[in-house]
């Protein structure tokens, strides 16, 4: 239990790390706009013009950069999911057995 809490803890900085850089990716180019939950798109999109490499390269790498950072923090969020689920089922055996 006490393990699991550490851990959560230790995730929880790291999740706060990793929204820091997609705020700060985000502060970088107004096009990439100010949502930290959504991927840009690098695929063509029905009725939507993207840039592609072509057009704008510092562009483009700068969104699929934010889109690792993106990918990284839900791959966290789904860490710390199942480690809280984890947490709570050996809370609620410490407390009702």
């Amino acid at each position: 239990m006490l393990y699991g809490t550490i851990t959560m803890v230790i995730l929880y900085i790291i999740l706060k790390y990793i929204l820091a850089w997609i705020r700060y990716f985000n502060s970088l180019d107004t096009r990439l706009g100010q949502s930290t939950w959504r991927w840009s798109y690098d695929y063509p999109v029905v009725g939507e013009r993207d840039v592609s490499d072509l057009d704008d390269k510092n562009f483009v790498r700068l969104r699929r950069k934010r889109n690792r950072i993106i990918t990284l923090m839900y791959s966290v969020i789904l860490i710390m999911f199942i480690l809280s689920m984890s947490l709570l089922s050996k809370f609620m055996i410490f407390f009702l057995a």
